[in-house]
């Protein structure tokens, strides 16, 4: 259940609030979300609410970087190991990785563009839309939280931030895949090492191949729950806005001139 029901009048809506998050349509830098596909693809359409196409660059990235041996490689070149850096890299998936990852960030740029035109359309028309949802399973509605708390929840662990502000599928779907990389890296497992003061034995148990798909995951986390934090808080304000003017703006009161 929720609080509106759409006339079909309307062409755009700015915002879409269900059980299940709040989607919205606010203006995004292309440049940025392309940086954000870069960094690894399938962020840069998490950031759009663009959720299919996201997932399916995420896994695509996983998988692929997985059978090349990528961050394997990335690791022996940034320790001056060029031979065993091309030693473990296979060609054969390598090839395959290249046209996909340039997608992403052609495809994420193209479409924050387009996405930024159809924002200023609805904007400027301005279209109700339900602001309270309602069901067996969850409660949302729009209201005003506070950014850096859903910024410092992400870096305890990526995937809270998003529960904050309620973006429930990208919740789950982060706080998965952090799971997996911490567990399959043996972060946990070096840092208990750590602990303990055996420095080469933290080193020699972490797995730099899953270990470097953490702190770009743990980045986009920050990043993602904080901006929408803010977009949140704009379009609770632009909602609030309107409501008044439509509801009570037109019941002028007179005030009494001075004698």
């Amino acid at each position: 259940m929720n609080n509106f029901k759409p006339t079909n009048q309307e062409r755009r809506y700015k915002a879409y609030v269900s059980i299940f998050g709040t989607t919205q349509l606010h203006l995004r830098n292309p440049y940025i979300i392309a940086w954000w596909s870069a960094a690894f693809p399938g962020f840069g359409h998490l950031l759009l609410s663009k959720y299919l196409r996201g997932f399916t660059l995420f896994i695509w990235e996983i998988l692929i970087n997985s059978m090349t041996h990528l961050n394997l490689s990335m690791v022996y070149s940034f320790t001056g190991n060029i031979d065993m850096a091309k030693e473990v890299l296979d060609p054969k998936w390598f090839l395959l990785y290249i046209p996909v990852y340039l997608f992403a960030i052609w495809d994420s740029y193209r479409t924050a563009v387009d996405m930024n035109k159809v924002y200023v359309l609805a904007e400027r028309e301005n279209a109700d839309f339900n602001t309270y949802s309602i069901g067996a399973l969850e409660i949302n509605y729009l209201d005003k939280r506070r950014p850096i708390m859903a910024a410092i929840w992400s870096l305890f662990t990526p995937g809270l931030g998003q529960l904050y502000v309620h973006r429930v599928i990208t919740a789950l779907f982060t706080t998965a895949w952090t799971i997996v990389f911490v567990y399959y890296s043996n972060l946990l497992v070096a840092v208990q090492y750590l602990f303990l003061g055996d420095i080469a034995e933290a080193t020699q148990v972490l797995d730099p191949q899953w270990l470097l798909f953490i702190p770009s995951h743990v980045g986009f986390a920050v990043y993602d729950s904080y901006v929408n934090t803010v977009e949140n808080n704009k379009l609770f304000e632009s909602e609030q806005r309107k409501y008044l003017k439509t509801n009570y703006q037109k019941y002028r009161v007179k005030m009494a001139k001075e004698t």
